[in-house]
Parts: C-alpha cells; sequence; structure tokens
C-alpha cells in the first residue's frame, strides 16, 4: 500500500510570508529595543572573588617595609628599608604545617603581629591573601584567608542573592565547588571615569553585608575597555558568518549550489528567528546565547542534509512531472525520523529549562526556539527556495530511468 503523500508545497508561500513578517519584527525589535547584550559585551570588570574566613590578621609597627606574599607552597615575608636590615623570612607549608605555627614564625619578626582567627590546628595549606589590599604590613589588619576541610560551601545562587541590588552583574563558579570560588561580571558604561572603582567598592560593600568583611577575599580584577568589547561582538558576528559560509561550502561538494543555498538560508532563518525571539523577550545576549545559536546552525543544518539526501535519491527513483512532488514524497519520508528524533532532544533540553535556573534557563529557552524553528525552516523555508528555483524542472535523461518497484506520486 503506498504511503500517503503530505502536500507541505502547498504550504510553501504562506510560510514564506509569516516567516518574512517574523524576521523582519525582529529587526525592528532590533532597532527600536535593541539587544540586552550581555557583560561580555560592554565594558566593565571581571573579578575572581573567594568567600573564604580569615586565617590570619598581620599588622606590623616599626620603621622598615615589610610585604608578605602567599603562595601554594608556603608565606614569603620580605622587610627592607631605611635602616633596615634588610631581609627575606620563607615560611613553607610543609615544615610549619598549621595556621598556629605559622603564626608563631610570624610573630618572631621584629614588629610583627599574627592574630590568629581560624583554629590554631587547621591545616595551613591554602593559605591566600587579598588582591585589592595592600600587601606592605602597617598598623590595618592585613588578612590571609583560606579553605578548610570545615570551610562552609557556598552556591552560585547565594552569591547572586548577594549582588541582587546591583544591575547589569553575573555570577559563575570557577572551579571545584569545594574552592568557593566565584567569578562576578559587572558591566560599566563608560559614562564616569571612576566608574569601575564604584564598582569595586559596591561589589564589596554588597559581599561584606552578606558573607562580613573577613570571609572573602579578592583573587584576581581584571577590565575590559569600550574597545575591546566592541572588537568581542565583531568577533562574534564573524564566527557566525564563518560557520555559514562553511556550511555552504560542503553543501555545494555534496549536492548542487541551489540545494546549498536552500540549506544556508534555512540555517540563517533559524539564527535571525532565535535573535528575533531575543531581542522582544529581553533575555541576554551573551556568550552561553551565541553559543546556543550555533548549537542549533549544527543542529539544523543536519536535519537539512538529511532530506536533501532523501530528494537526491528520489529524483532518480520516483517518476514525477513536477519537482514540488519530489519535495513532498522526500519530506514525507524523513517526517517521522525528524519528529522523533526533535522530540527525544526536546525532552532533554526542557528538563534543563525546568531544572535549572539562570543563563542555563535561558540557554534551554533558546535552544527549545530553535529546535522548532529548525524543524519547520528544513521542510518549508529550504523547500520553498529549492522549488523556487526549479520551478521549471523537467527530469533529465538519467532521471527518467525509473528503477522498479519505487513510490510513484
Amino acid at each position: 500500500m503506498s504511503k500517503k503523500i503530505i502536500r507541505f508545497s502547498k504550504g510553501f508561500l504562506a510560510c514564506t510570508i509569516i516567516s518574512t513578517v517574523l524576521i523582519l519584527s525582529g529587526v525592528y525589535a532590533l532597532v527600536t529595543r535593541g539587544l540586552n547584550l550581555g557583560i561580555e559585551f560592554k565594558a566593565g570588570l571581571i573579578e575572581d572573588v573567594s568567600i573564604a574566613p580569615a586565617a590570619l590578621e598581620l599588622t606590623y609597627t616599626g620603621p622598615a617595609n615589610v610585604t608578605v606574599k602567599a603562595s601554594s607552597i608556603g608565606l614569603t615575608l620580605v622587610v627592607s628599608g631605611v635602616g633596615a636590615e634588610n631581609t627575606t623570612h620563607e615560611i613553607p607549608y610543609v615544615k610549619y604545617r598549621t595556621v598556629g605555627e605559622v603564626a608563631d614564625v610570624l610573630n618572631r619578626v621584629d614588629g610583627v603581629t599574627a592574630v590568629v582567627r581560624s583554629s590554631p590546628s587547621e591545616s595551613a595549606v591554602g593559605i591566600f591573601g587579598d588582591s585589592e589590599a595592600s600587601s606592605l604590613l602597617g598598623a590595618a589588619p592585613y588578612r590571609l584567608h583560606y579553605i578548610g576541610e570545615n570551610t562552609r560551601n557556598y552556591t552560585v545562587d547565594e552569591v547572586r542573592a548577594a549582588l541582587s541590588s546591583m544591575k547589569d552583574v553575573s555570577v559563575k563558579m570557577v572551579g571545584d565547588e569545594k574552592e568557593n570560588l566565584f567569578q562576578i561580571r559587572a558591566g560599566d558604561d563608560g559614562s564616569d571615569s571612576e566608574a569601575s572603582k564604584k564598582i569595586q567598592a559596591s561589589i564589596a560593600a554588597a559581599l561584606t553585608d552578606t558573607f562580613g568583611a573577613d570571609n572573602f577575599a579578592v583573587i584576581k580584577t581584571d577590565f575590559i575597555g569600550s574597545q575591546f568589547s566592541s572588537s568581542l561582538i565583531v568577533q562574534s558576528v564573524l564566527l557566525v558568518a564563518a560557520t555559514l559560509l562553511l556550511i555552504w561550502l560542503y553543501s555545494t561538494i555534496r549536492f548542487r549550489w541551489d540545494f546549498a543555498l536552500g540549506a544556508v538560508l534555512a540555517i540563517m532563518h533559524d539564527a535571525l528567528i532565535m535573535v528575533a525571539f531575543v531581542a522582544w523577550t529581553g533575555l541576554e545576549m551573551n556568550s552561553t546565547m551565541i553559543a546556543a545559536i550555533l548549537t542549533i546552525i549544527g543542529y539544523s543544518i543536519n536535519d537539512t542534509v538529511v532530506v536533501l539526501d532523501r530528494v537526491r535519491e528520489n529524483i532518480k527513483t520516483v517518476k514525477v512531472a513536477k519537482f514540488t512532488e519530489v519535495l513532498d514524497i522526500s519530506q514525507t519520508e524523513i517526517l517521522g525520523r525528524t519528529v522523533i528524533t526533535t522530540v527525544t532532544t526536546l525532552l532533554a533540553v526542557a528538563a534543563l529549562y525546568i531544572f535549572t535556573s539562570g543563563a542555563m534557563k535561558e540557554f534551554a529557552l533558546a535552544l527549545i526556539v530553535g529546535m522548532v524553528s529548525g524543524v519547520y525552516s528544513t521542510i518549508m523555508i529550504a523547500g520553498a527556495f529549492i522549488a523556487l528555483v526549479r520551478r521549471n524542472w523537467k527530469p533529465s535523461d538519467e532521471e527518467k530511468k525509473v528503477q522498479p518497484g519505487v513510490l510513484n506520486a
């Protein structure tokens, strides 16, 4: 019994109009509303912050200059200055294993006072300083922090909640969760030359209010200039364009030029639909969203290539008078595979959307939109373009050789 053919070609014109309207509405949203650019594409700062209690507080009273440096293997105390005996004190953790032992050595240096803020028996391995605090000791306490076995583990959500009063701030965990190390990104509109310092102060104040001044340390701070952030936007656009070009070259080699161009138009359609969705919903356009667009481009071209491969086979095996009939037959034959593949993938993505939060939830939502658009564009957009190009198609002598037992329209 012959299989019932779905006449997708009858909807080509209507779907093309609908897609054009959706894409134009996205262009309108870009012009009037703009994209909610993530801080990767804005000037601002990036801070690596460790939520960790203080292990030691160091002060110094005397005429010399005393600096302290913490590393993974120990502490180094350098005494220098006019009238002082220039000395370097090495305190390796392999020899002085606990915080209490390290404090005892520090207290032997003239003018240096080390106060233990943690348990004296806590392991000294892992002691680190605050990069924002001056390592030149003086009357104000210089804190050394640590991550120990009994240190509480904090979550990204707790740090985000602490910074919730600030705008254009994102937080992610860096490294193992036991390290309590978080990367904080904050945008800067560039309207004030002192804006970055104000943002740093605001972050420090917010973390102090939530965790206490003794319980966090800034490990590293990097600033992103407006020129660098603009270059990231250009690089992202070039990345997507290069991906489309490579896909077009691959499709041209494997199929014919019209098939290749139809495939590229389909994935361009998916990318533009996703951008329109992001523009209208106000989702943040960040590196995660760029990854979602590239993921959908790869997903969509895979689906489109399968359909085009079946079209290429059916041109030689199906006796028809119009090319739209070849498209309808091929798309009907592949429809079951397309639906099953998409639904099973959507189940996993839907689980991500339901059970995650933050950037991952937005990533999953963008994938859902892109997957639905990918199935639609494979059938209706790529098909519509190829049908338009081959509207006057007549089977060649080679294509007229119908193999026995094939499906007839």
